[in-house]
């Protein structure tokens, strides 16, 4: 049986598998990254993805995903 460390990993692992798989779909031809949330579509701001460059989507869309699984696992 596995456990929670087990699960984690997993979830991890193909969440990084899916955005690996579409990573050179957001990068432009001369090497500039022009990623959208892919929650609301607006374009993440330069400081996040500077400072989180495998995010793909911006601070409040985030936020709101955050609050909702904390909501979901209760």
């Amino acid at each position: 049986m596995a456990d929670n460390a087990d699960i984690a990993s997993e979830v991890i692992e193909i969440h990084l598998e899916k955005v690996l798989a579409t990573w050179p779909e957001r990068v432009e031809i001369r090497g500039v990254v022009l990623l959208e949330c892919e929650d609301c579509g607006d374009e993440i701001p330069a400081a996040r993805r500077q400072a989180a460059p495998w995010a793909t989507t911006c601070i409040g869309c985030q936020s709101i995903r955050e609050r909702r699984g904390k909501h979901a696992a209760r």
